[in-house]
């Protein structure tokens, strides 16, 4: 019979993707002993799979369209952008209702005034993190590219553009003969490009996760491979067992991303949480071709990045249920619109990554107390930017816990605004 050795501590942290990770490095940094749980290393579910973007000039979620004609257009299911199963579009219509309502120009207008503190601390809380860690260098300043291949599309980008220079953004309007200038490589195929130079970007998200993890290690944290949704309330606190531990601490913290929904539908919660599964494959670049900066193919859908495996084709949203098995049709429909403007050699991958991003419809994560549990609190949601606002999230919520001043207002991300 095996031994079962307790073990006790200040916070287990759930999840060990970018957000868990983050919370349990700054809960660190104040002090506190921190067990991080996840079934799987760090970095390997959703935050392995993204366009490797710090999305600092995000200032406007993505909102619900609102033009008849994209409407429509979706609606078709035959764009490279946003695809969906047909037997979970019933399921997914309250989610896509609620998430029109709160798209009304006005509720947009709040999301990203509320969603702005976050936004604007994320590249210096990554940088903060990335120093700690001591691989400041990978912290890439080439912020990304949206493209145009029309030039009434082109136009349209560059006024949306200007409508947001109260926010302080650098940008660069990029017409056609200046995008080649800046990549040289890309194919005379667009009429111009918006630089978005605030941002920064990363080759690997996956290994940025277990370097941040791997600060964590040294300096004093656990880790621990295991079922996150054992977690279960004891007297003075919060405990999880394996077959060898029975962990206690006097908190827990949820940042299971997309399984989230697993631990607070157990304690009683309703979160409206949704899932938008993506895709990626790389490729080996040709010889002699170079991509220096993500860039964003607007009108057919897809996205190109450099990263550390080659170059990193990512897809748009695909709603489905969560566990279905991949469907990657998105980038079958891309990958010959890619080759049209990157010269891509061979698949370096036999088959395409698959990953889920928690989405909420009012375009805020959850980031606070558990209202009716003490010693519990949550870290989910944050839907296209879990890589750009984990360490943000980290922060906040590590204040939120010690009792200090928030450089930022965490009301519009309490949990029991839905109820």
């Amino acid at each position: 019979m095996v031994q079962v050795i307790r073990q006790s501590g200040d916070v287990l942290v759930l999840g060990a993707g970018i957000v868990g990770v983050s919370v349990a490095l700054h809960l660190q940094k104040l002090g506190r002993s921190v067990v991080l749980v996840d079934r799987r290393p760090p970095g390997e579910e959703t935050s392995y799979g993204n366009a490797g973007l710090i999305e600092r000039a995000s200032v406007i979620p993505y909102g619900f369209p609102r033009e008849l004609s994209t409407i429509l257009h979706y609606g078709l299911n035959l764009s490279a952008d946003v695809r969906y199963h047909w037997r979970f579009l019933p399921k997914a219509l309250p989610w896509l209702a609620r998430f029109w309502w709160e798209s009304s120009p006005k509720r947009l207008r709040r999301a990203a005034l509320d969603m702005l503190p976050l936004i604007e601390h994320s590249v210096e809380e990554h940088a903060r993190l990335m120093a700690d860690a001591g691989i400041s260098e990978q912290l890439r300043p080439t912020g990304w590219m949206e493209a145009y291949r029309s030039t009434a599309a082109f136009e349209k980008a560059c006024s949306a553009a200007r409508q947001l220079d109260e926010f302080g953004l650098r940008y660069d309007l990029l017409a056609a003969s200046a995008l080649r200038e800046r990549e040289p490589s890309l194919a005379g195929v667009f009429a111009g490009a918006v630089h978005w130079r605030d941002p920064a970007t990363i080759a690997d998200p996956g290994r940025l996760v277990k370097e941040y993890a791997a600060l964590f290690a040294r300096n004093g944290g656990s880790f621990v491979e295991a079922d996150a949704t054992a977690l279960r309330q004891e007297e003075g606190g919060w405990s999880l067992e394996t077959p060898e531990h029975h962990y206690h601490c006097r908190e827990a913290v949820v940042a299971l991303g997309p399984w989230s929904d697993r631990l607070y539908t157990k304690f009683g919660y309703r979160v409206p949480l949704a899932v938008k599964r993506g895709y990626h494959v790389h490729f080996n670049p040709a010889p002699g071709a170079v991509l220096n900066r993500p860039i964003v193919d607007i009108e057919r859908g897809y996205l190109l990045a450099p990263m550390t495996r080659g170059i990193r084709l990512t897809t748009g949203i695909e709603f489905a249920a969560r566990d279905h098995a991949p469907t990657p049709v998105q980038l079958d429909r891309t990958e010959p619109h890619a080759r049209e403007v990157f010269p891509l050699a061979q698949r370096v991958e036999a088959a395409p990554w698959m990953g889920s991003r928690p989405c909420l419809p009012d375009m805020r994560p959850v980031i606070g107390p558990a209202p009716r549990h003490k010693g519990l609190w949550f870290a989910f949601g944050h839907n296209h930017h879990g890589l750009t606002l984990g360490p943000a999230t980290g922060r906040l919520l590590s204040e939120m816990m010690a009792g200090l001043p928030t450089f930022a207002d965490p009301t519009p991300f309490a949990m029991n605004r839905f109820g």
